[in-house]
């Protein structure tokens, strides 16, 4: 009898990816489990969410193809989990994904991304929408010029690594318009 993930994904200390890993292994070798890691994010324990969208964003590096049928589920549903750790993680999954979204998929998740700035205070969540963005930002000066104002707020964040990003951020954005 096969585990479920969700019993694989609990318990332990809640900075511990657990068994995140293992599941990983399992999902690469076998598409069809896919799903399963999926339904995590909807359970209602905190760290089996956490540690399924680490766990998807893993697999999603090794398998982006098989994630451009969810884009829509990242950013109507899942990017819409009202937790750090899942907001950071949909980032990354949604950087992965770039290329293969469609151009309304593309402007939900700057949207996406963009709210992430404007309402996180997680450090992580602010810290990767920027790079993200900023690396968005350089073929599409519309959004640039909407992060460029949230970028220069955060240049004053009371947290070091988060005003050192926003600072990083805009030199690049500065550098892009003068090439």
């Amino acid at each position: 009898m096969t585990e479920p993930f969700a019993e694989m994904l609990t318990g332990g200390h809640p900075n511990s990816l657990g068994r995140t890993e293992q599941v990983v292994g399992i999902v690469v070798d076998d598409r069809n489990r896919l799903d399963e890691l999926f339904a995590c994010l909807d359970s209602p324990d905190e760290l089996v969410r956490m540690r399924a969208g680490d766990g998807l964003e893993k697999v999603c590096r090794e398998r982006q193809e098989w994630f451009v049928p969810w884009a829509d589920r990242f950013l109507a549903e899942f990017g819409r989990i009202d937790q750090p750790s899942v907001k950071w993680h949909t980032a990354q999954i949604l950087d992965h994904l770039r290329a293969d979204l469609t151009d309304q998929q593309r402007q939900q998740a700057n949207d996406l991304l963009i709210h992430y700035l404007d309402e996180s205070d997680d450090w992580i969540v602010l810290n990767t929408s920027a790079g993200i963005l900023t690396r968005w930002a350089g073929p599409d000066p519309k959004l640039a010029r909407s992060l460029r104002p949230r970028l220069e707020r955060l240049t004053n964040d009371r947290r070091k690594s988060v005003a050192r990003r926003a600072t990083k951020s805009l030199e690049s954005l500065n550098w892009l318009e003068h090439q």
